[in-house]
């Protein structure tokens, strides 16, 4: 298993997790790769129904919060700890740009990351639950599938997923196993990316002390880059076209599409929060 910090704007970041091939997958993640191969033939629909549900539900797929996905993509616990069983206690390698997230903030990243959307997900999980059965009646309704009970259904397992990789994260954290590692083809990547944007890059002459220190005073660091260093506005870092070619270097594919999610969602939030300050300014 081994875990990617990515780095969107100046300000913003998410985590993603490759896991082993040879980890075991239970029933809910047989269940959930089956309904994946019938969304995708659904996705192969030229009209009706289905074409219009796949449409439909890439817009809302697309509104999900990339933190959410970036969670969801974590192993849950239980799993997890066969896996450190397994490994011997093994410590997990986090693969971070060091010329766009400082060493000595990357602790402090991973744990706000896992902490502050852990309730929400949780409270969110049992809502949906709790709703679903209150759309039973329109499975009575001929020839009409009931999406609402469905999407419900589907929301409650992402909340779940998310809230259990936040909890496996903080797990990790907490027994020091996370080996922050700075991967030199990422900061290639990103070096380009800094200078475009008039960000400057971080330089470091030591490698990241593992020590407990760093442990215990991770919660204390909040954002991917140090006030002194970082520019006064947000910017972005990465475009969506850049998620392919992250998805290489990082042999990982499926990334790809969380980067293009990401960096449009980020892009709309900067865009929403520069209007309202020119607003401001124009009263």
């Amino acid at each position: 298993m081994r875990f990617f910090l990515v780095p969107i704007s100046t300000k913003r970041a998410f985590i993603y997790c490759r896991p082993p091939k040879t980890v075991n997958t239970g029933y809910v993640d047989r269940a959930t790769n089956k309904a994946a191969e019938i969304w995708a033939n659904w996705e192969k629909s030229e009209k009706g129904w289905k074409k219009q549900l796949v449409n439909y539900g890439h817009v809302i797929l697309q509104r999900i919060p990339y933190e959410e996905w970036g969670l969801k993509s974590i192993p849950p616990l239980n799993a997890s700890r066969e896996i450190q069983e397994a490994q011997q206690k093994q410590k997990m390698d986090v693969m971070y740009p060091k010329n766009a997230i400082k060493s000595e903030d990357v602790f402090g990243i991973l744990r706000k990351l896992g902490t502050e959307r852990q309730e929400l997900h949780r409270r969110r999980m049992w809502w949906c639950i709790g709703i679903a059965p209150l759309t039973a009646p329109i499975a009575i309704i001929p020839l009409v599938p009931n999406i609402p009970f469905f999407y419900l259904v589907y929301r409650a397992w992402s909340h779940w997923r998310a809230w259990s990789g936040s909890k496996h994260l903080i797990h990790l954290l907490d027994l020091n196993l996370i080996n922050p590692h700075a991967f030199p083809e990422l900061e290639n990547f990103y070096a380009t990316r800094l200078s475009k944007n008039g960000v400057p890059a971080y330089q470091e002459k030591d490698n990241i002390n593992n020590s407990n220190e760093h442990t215990n005073k991770d919660a204390e660091t909040n954002t991917s880059t140090s006030k002194a260093d970082a520019p006064t506005d947000e910017r972005l870092l990465l475009e969506m076209k850049d998620g392919k070619e992250l998805g290489e270097i990082l042999e990982t594919p499926a990334i790809a599409i969380e980067v293009e999610r990401a960096v449009l969602q980020v892009g709309q939030k900067l865009k929403l929060e520069e209007e309202k300050r020119k607003e401001k300014k124009s009263h």
